[in-house]
């Protein structure tokens, strides 16, 4: 949810930079990207992660033999 604001924060700042044409938008523009580039890439090994631990359980429960 916070990257998908972000993602909108960035979008708006690189508007801004282009209608602007200064140094200090086109900074500020390219310091939230990278925030936003490391916010996309943890978002996605968190994602990776849940999956692997999901098929990992998975796994384990169709393994599972209760004792009687």
């Amino acid at each position: 949810e916070q990257v998908a604001e972000w993602n909108d924060s960035l979008e708006e700042l690189r508007i801004r930079a282009l209608v602007s044409e200064t140094p200090l938008q086109a900074a500020e523009y390219e310091e939230l990207a990278k925030h936003v580039l490391a916010a996309r890439r943890e978002l996605e090994r968190r994602q990776i992660e849940i999956t692997k631990l999901i098929e990992r359980r998975d796994d384990l429960l169709r393994q599972w033999q209760p004792k009687e």
